[in-house]
């Protein structure tokens, strides 16, 4: 995760309200669907009248370069000014959930190396553009071939070997292959928030699951009116949810746990100067639980043996918390204030959510043995 916990990462990215221009989102009022078409509106090339309208700008394929060199410099881990590339990024979760930078394997210099059309036969060779959503998927069609949003630089030979695979979390127990950063292809674990899709897939390192998860609901967003016609597996063929259960419960699982970071909103701030439309996802993670908390799985984020929340989604003032050793339970809503702490001990099972509102609540889980992420709906 990028910082000891991702409660406090939430917290942080409340600052990225810092660059929002006055009355950017005041259209964005509804709820489910409805809230993310008024999204679309907000974001999108159309003119559809609001009182603080941008129009999205298409500045082209090679402009993405461009782009880059204010979106994508490293000022967060070696601040040296190289290309930030996640899939050569280097960076380490410790065991207390903070995080390590390490010496990356290789670095790119703006304009150095950049992708001719020759070599990218191992990684270190060439930088390219890395659709996050594959290419094929829309035939290479404008402005989304062009969006800098979702397209980001990568190393072109780990561009390549991802493919059109969509992203997922790896089964490490099988053969799979693993880059220098720790990105990793195989197949999908198929259990647990990654249930129901059982083909290869691509993880990224822990870093930079959140800032995925977040191009993936934009993308959707802003396209709304076209990805019905998209073909990725990752889509299920609607214009509304779009995005495949199995794959809506893993992003939504990376999009909380790693939350958004300085990095994101900085690089969201450089597109908006360029294309004129923002990440709504960056700028208020809490959409995303707005527009899909109907379908989002209850599943926990993490497992760990003997501990059970039950029921989930819940109706009443209480919920059991069912395990063998002694719990300090704490309690976050999505914009990740704490509102409870409450010792559960084998004389008191219970969680008591009397003085919660409807919604989603973290609900982190604290023993002995280590601690436990738990996603909680209060209906």
């Amino acid at each position: 995760m990028k910082h000891i916990y991702f409660i406090i990462a939430l917290l942080i990215a409340g600052t990225a309200s810092a660059q929002i221009p006055s009355g950017y989102y005041s259209s964005a009022t509804g709820t489910g669907f409805t809230l993310k078409t008024q999204l679309k509106d907000i974001i999108d090339n159309n003119n559809d009248g609001l009182s603080n309208e941008f129009i999205a700008q298409d500045l082209g394929y090679s402009a993405l370069y461009v782009t880059y060199q204010n979106s994508d410099v490293d000022i967060y881990f070696e601040n040296n000014g190289t290309i930030l590339d996640m899939y050569s990024e280097r960076v380490t979760q410790n065991p207390d959930n903070s995080s390590t930078n390490l010496p990356d394997a290789y670095e790119y210099t703006f304009g150095v190396n950049q992708d001719d059309g020759t070599m990218g036969t191992a990684e270190g060779q060439r930088y390219n553009r890395e659709h996050t959503i594959p290419q094929s998927s829309f035939n290479s069609g404008s402005p989304m071939r062009n969006d800098a949003h979702f397209v980001i630089p990568s190393d072109k030979y780990v561009n390549a070997q991802r493919g059109n695979l969509p992203y997922g979390i790896v089964n490490t127990s099988l053969q799979n292959d693993e880059y220098t950063n720790g990105t990793l292809r195989g197949d999908n674990q198929n259990s647990g928030v990654s249930a129901g899709y059982s083909g290869d897939v691509f993880e990224p390192i822990e870093e930079f699951k959140g800032d995925i998860a977040r191009m993936h609901f934009f993308f959707v967003t802003r396209y709304e009116d076209q990805i019905a016609g998209f073909n990725y597996v990752m889509f299920d063929g609607s214009s509304n949810q779009a995005i495949d259960q199995p794959f809506l419960d893993i992003l939504y699982n990376w999009h909380i746990n790693d939350p958004v970071s300085q990095r994101e909103i900085d690089r969201n701030n450089a597109i908006f100067d360029r294309q004129d439309n923002r990440n709504p996802f960056i700028d208020n993670p809490q959409y995303v639980f707005d527009i899909w908390q109907l379908l989002l799985s209850t599943e926990e984020f993490e497992t760990v043996e003997n501990i059970k929340m039950y029921p989930n989604p819940a109706n009443g003032n209480e919920v059991t918390i069912q395990s063998n050793q002694d719990i300090v339970a704490e309690v976050y809503d999505i914009l990740g204030k704490k509102v409870t702490v409450q010792n559960i001990t084998s004389n008191q099972r219970k969680l008591n959510i009397s003085g919660l509102s409807k919604g989603m609540y973290i609900v982190k889980l604290n023993s002995i043995e280590g601690s436990t992420t738990k996603k909680l709906i209060k209906q």
